[in-house]
Formats: structure tokens, C-alpha cells, sequence
């Protein structure tokens, strides 16, 4: 048996304010979307590198606020590129992790889902 990967899909309110996170900020491309009328809520995938998720402005697809995880190698690479975007909400800042030996940095999207990247650090040789 063998487990590929985990797709979170993670509650959105705001579509615009959804875009210019994960896409204007985060540097997403869109996958897909679906609605089922014009009237209907927003399904979304976005991706970047081999991280995606889906983003749900249906009412039952999951809580606001919720925390992943992500766990990357560049962290310091990937805050110099969104650092450099305007983006007026968030300002992170790459930190030792308090609970091992790794680098992060938490972002919070327009719904108050909890993102963490992290990267492990390698021990010296």
C-alpha cells in the first residue's frame, strides 16, 4: 500500500480576495474550477511545484481556520519572492521553529486558514 499525497481543501469566502492570495501572493497558478450553475459556489485547485490545494466556497467543504502544514525545501528563496510582491495583508517572516530543528513561516489566508510552511533543516556534516 502506498499513499501519494494529501489535497486539503480549504474553505474560501471572498473569490477576488481567494486570487490575489494564492495566486496574486503565493504564486498558485488555477488547475481548475467548477461551478455548478453562475449562481453556484466557487470549487477551485490551485498548485505550485508539487503542493496543491482546493478551495471551497461551498458551505459544507470544511471550517474556516483551519492549520496545515507544508512542508518545503527554499524556504528563505520562496519568502525573498513573496516579500518582493505587493501584497498589503501579510508580511511573514522566516523563523526557526520553536519545536525543532527546522525553518518557518506561517501565512494566514483571507479565511483565516492557517498555512505553515516548513523546512527541516539537514545537520552538519
Amino acid at each position: 500500500m502506498h499513499f501519494n499525497r494529501v489535497i486539503p481543501t480549504l474553505r474560501m469566502f471572498n473569490e477576488e480576495k481567494t486570487r490575489a492570495f494564492y495566486v496574486g501572493f503565493l504564486g498558485c497558478k488555477v488547475d481548475f474550477e467548477h461551478r455548478f450553475s453562475s449562481e453556484a459556489p466557487l470549487y477551485m485547485q490551485v498548485s505550485r511545484d508539487g503542493l496543491i490545494l482546493q478551495l471551497s466556497d461551498h458551505h459544507g467543504d470544511g471550517s474556516p481556520g483551519v492549520h496545515i502544514t507544508i512542508e518545503m525545501e527554499g524556504i528563505r528563496e520562496f519568502h525573498a519572492e513573496i516579500a518582493a510582491r505587493p501584497y498589503n495583508y501579510f508580511n511573514p517572516a522566516v523563523e526557526k521553529a520553536h519545536w525543532g530543528d527546522a525553518l518557518r513561516m506561517g501565512v494566514i489566508d483571507p479565511a483565516g486558514n492557517h498555512i505553515e510552511f516548513i523546512e527541516p533543516q539537514k545537520p552538519a556534516s
